[in-house]
């Protein structure tokens, strides 16, 4: 026996003896559809056999099961692997719920917050996941505006109370948690290599370091986040007698590490932020995000502990400890 076609949205229009646009109006804006046309489409949607389908679970829920997230663009280097990984993992945890996720690429501030538009006004989505998150993020503020659920993978920089949900990795526990081994390790000089200021993340991983240094003195450099700007740091960095060297990043720490070999320092202890696979394959120790603990946490925010409809929202965060991973 022939296995029977699966029915289309022009099989649902003939059905209901209506437009494919009138079909689509239903899916995608149902408000500006009279009743009697809506349910005549929603009963074709039946006798055909259409569900289970996301056009009919939409109809009769009137959600998408899909939440949005930006998929950052590739930037090379040792850089971008939690983002990817975080992605990664909400896709995973979301397909757990019987949710999708929707990926969308954006270059710039403005053509992200055209998106962001587009899919409130298309009501394409249940909720939109945002990353990235900086000081007075309009992203926020035009998805409060609209009145969007979303959640961040990122705290509210400069502000003490949240106005949504978030989820963000505690740097300063991380580097804290570095700083206090080495110290026990290797010595009270342990310097720190951090970004240019500006990042808001970078202060917070600094911070980390400055609280486990107390009163002990070190040298405190910056560079802008790469293997071969750490590498060039460093080298000024070392006649300096330095015990060890936490990092804001896995790309300056392998920079620095190659400092050390070549100026005959393998032993120096070294330890990055991000646990890359580069970083590992060096034996050097770092900090790992725990992306997925973030993943989980959001989703959990927006749909609560184990279901897949957006929930009231709560604006609260969360901070994840990462973890330290010695080698």
């Amino acid at each position: 026996m022939a296995e029977r076609k699966a029915a289309t949205i022009g099989d649902v229009a003939r059905e209901a003896g209506v437009s494919r646009q009138t079909v689509s109006n239903v899916v995608n804006s149902p408000s500006i559809v009279k009743e009697s046309t809506r349910l005549k489409v929603q009963a074709a949607i039946e006798a055909l056999g259409y569900s289970p389908n996301a056009l009919a679970r939409r109809l009769r829920t009137q959600r998408t099961s899909t939440i949005a997230v930006k998929l950052d663009p590739y930037s090379g280097g040792v850089s971008g692997v939690v983002l990817d990984r975080f992605v990664h993992a909400l896709t995973e945890s979301a397909a757990a719920r019987g949710l999708r996720v929707l990926l969308y690429a954006a270059r710039t501030l403005e053509e992200e917050l055209r998106h962001l538009d587009e899919l409130a006004d298309a009501g394409e989505v249940d909720a939109i996941v945002l990353t990235g998150t900086s000081r007075g993020d309009r992203r926020a503020a035009r998805l409060l505006e609209r009145g969007v659920p979303f959640a961040a993978f990122g705290r509210p920089w400069g502000t003490d109370t949240a106005a949504h949900p978030w989820v963000d990795i505690d740097g300063a526990a991380g580097t804290r948690s570095a700083t206090t081994h080495l110290l026990d390790r290797a010595g009270d000089r342990i310097a720190f290599l951090g970004w240019p200021e500006g990042s808001e993340s970078g202060s917070d991983r600094e911070r980390g370091w400055r609280e486990a240094m107390g009163e002990r003195t070190a040298p405190r450099l910056t560079a802008e986040d790469g293997v071969a700007e750490g590498q060039e740091a460093v080298k000024a960095l070392l006649p300096n007698g330095i015990d060890g060297l936490v990092c804001v990043s896995d790309a300056l720490a392998i920079g620095a590490h190659l400092a050390a070999v070549q100026a005959g320092r393998p032993e120096l202890p070294i330890v990055g932020f991000d646990n890359t696979a580069a970083a590992e394959a060096l034996g050097i120790s770092s900090v790992e995000q725990l992306p997925e603990r973030v993943a989980a946490g959001i989703l959990e925010m927006l749909m609560g502990p184990e279901g897949n409809k957006v929930v009231a929202q709560e604006p609260k965060g969360l901070l994840v400890e990462p973890r330290l991973i010695l080698r």
